[in-house]
């Protein structure tokens, strides 16, 4: 059995990691962090120049390679902290659209994004903060010929910039029936963003509002009242994509606690001598390890459709919320003193380990879905 990616895939790495080197860099992700939208035109043109935007979005929409191809890139963008919104448009924004936009819609939002001319996210949560269908409250109803939103959403990543926002609405009933997914365009009337103040500032999250927000009936995704089967699948592409930055953050706080445990004098030797520091590494190095595997297997689940990509993608997730969060942790303490600063950049891999563990559920949440896949 072959886990290896391919010589193109592997080449693809190579210049995304030599790309962000250069054009993402720690001090770029600090002016981004602190600008007003946390928003780049320039390093997205850049990055939509080398094709990234398109990467995993059918070829009948403007787009090239494969989902295992975005895993690549989206690995790399979590080691460098990419910011702004690539993960919003391509980790969850596209999987959605993918699974349950309409043909119309599909080809105007997935080929204005895989040209790189538009960005997008995806508006789930509300005030309780969870991820399943129970959780959803925003009120669509119709109005005319066409539909009205009211409500709010909360922790939608890059929705100051986004120029299309999927958004998740109950239509009727309870829990997964009565689901429907509307694509906006914009910022219709009554549709207002306030920035979120939060302790991962590498990403920018919104309060979304909808106060009679009126859309045409072809903003529906799919069919009225029965989304929840296509949301659901593309939540599994998202948690795997999420997974792949994540391991790639993972990787990048161990070589730079390693590397700092080699250089790192005490008492005249190398503070990675001692057990104290040795034994951390390598529980660091287990979890990046198994945190990669499980990644790497949910997304061939995922991409091959195979039967149990929902339990894959749960494990994945499970695993790597708690191991980026053990192994930002433990990073902070191998600096010492000086992890504790502003001025290093291990705070910001731990509040980004923070956010990404929460996002599309944490692991206790995931740990339910892998019991219920279990029958009990």
């Amino acid at each position: 059995m072959d886990f290896a990616f391919s010589e193109e895939q592997e080449m693809l790495r190579r210049s995304a990691r030599g790309f962000l080197a250069k054009e993402c860099g720690p001090k770029v992700v600090r002016r981004v962090m602190e600008s007003a939208d946390g928003y780049d035109a320039a390093l997205w043109k850049k990055i939509s120049d080398l094709g990234w935007t398109a990467l995993g979005i059918p070829e009948e929409y403007g787009g090239v390679g494969t989902f295992l191809d975005l895993i690549v890139v989206l690995e790399e963008a979590g080691r460098a902290l990419l910011p702004g919104p690539f993960f919003s448009t391509m980790g969850l924004a596209v999987p959605v659209l993918i699974e349950a936009g309409t043909e119309a819609q599909k080809k105007d939002a997935l080929g204005a994004i895989a040209s790189g001319s538009a960005k997008a996210t995806l508006a789930f949560t509300e005030p309780s903060g969870r991820w399943d269908a129970d959780s959803i409250a925003l009120g669509a109803h119709k109005k005319g010929g066409g539909w009205q939103l009211d409500g709010v959403k909360l922790f939608v990543p890059e929705a100051d910039v986004a120029d299309y926002t999927v958004v998740v609405a109950r239509s009727r009933g309870t829990g997964e029936e009565g689901i429907t997914l509307f694509l906006v365009r914009g910022k219709p009337k009554g549709m207002t963003v306030k920035p979120l103040e939060t302790l991962d500032m590498t990403r920018r999250w919104s309060e979304v509002r909808f106060d009679g927000v009126e859309l045409d009936g072809d903003a529906v995704m799919g069919t009225a009242d029965k989304a929840w089967p296509q949301l659901k699948r593309g939540l599994e592409w998202a948690t795997a994509a999420l997974c792949a930055e994540m391991v790639g953050g993972i990787q990048k706080v161990l070589e730079t606690s390693t590397d700092y445990a080699k250089t790192r004098h005490q008492f005249g030797k190398p503070i990675g001598i001692y057990q104290a520091v040795s034994h951390k590494l390598a529980d660091m190095l287990v979890l990046s390890e198994s945190g990669r595997s499980a990644t790497y297997y949910a997304a061939w689940a995922v991409d091959a459709d195979a039967p149990d990509r929902s339990l894959a993608s749960s494990m994945a997730k499970a695993y790597v919320s708690d191991a980026y969060r053990k192994v930002a942790g433990d990073g902070i303490q191998v600096h010492g003193g000086i992890g504790f600063t502003w001025e290093h950049d291990m705070h910001l891999y731990f509040k980004r380990a923070k956010s990404s563990e929460v996002t599309l559920g944490d692991a206790t949440y995931h740990r339910e879905l892998v019991a219920q896949a279990l029958d009990l």
